[in-house]
């Protein structure tokens, strides 16, 4: 005799705990785990369910905090594009652990000298919007200060 396994369908008007179980499809089928070991399992995938789709709701700090923990060290890459100016960063003069958005905002040219100068763009992602952004504030603040190649950009 064989035990079929539950099946627990992704239902958009639920809020998922960590001991709720989750059917999740795949290329080798379906599987069901409990959400909490879907964070270890995928965290991308689940991510992606939660804020690109938007069809997974989960309690804030019961999945969602674990989840960023997890998205850190499983895929840093995908971790710092989703952050961008939101990631914490050493930057000089303030200590440790600035929100990058700070410096971006309020320092222009210095965000600048730190993130394509000094060589740390591997630390945020910035997105072409947000580049181009920091692009044409630095050359009204300090016109010859733009890269060749930051200038192409702004044409």
């Amino acid at each position: 005799m064989v035990m079929e396994e539950n099946i627990y369908p992704l239902d958009s008007e639920k809020t998922y705990y960590s001991m709720d179980y989750l059917t999740l499809e795949d290329e080798n089928g379906s599987k069901t785990l409990r959400v909490g070991a879907w964070l270890n399992e995928d965290p991308v995938r689940i991510h992606k369910l939660i804020i690109r789709e938007k069809i997974l709701q989960v309690d804030e700090s019961e999945v969602m905090s674990p989840l960023m923990s997890k998205l850190r060290r499983a895929d840093p890459d995908y971790f710092k594009r989703f952050m961008g100016l939101s990631l914490v960063i050493d930057f000089p003069g303030y200590g440790t652990g600035i929100v990058a958005r700070i410096p971006y905002e309020n320092d222009p040219v210095g965000f600048y000298k730190w993130w394509r100068k000094g060589k740390h763009e591997d630390k945020v992602h910035l997105s072409l919007g947000w580049q181009v952004k920091l692009f044409q504030t630095v050359a009204r603040m300090e016109p010859g200060m733009l890269l060749k190649k930051d200038l192409e950009i702004l044409k």
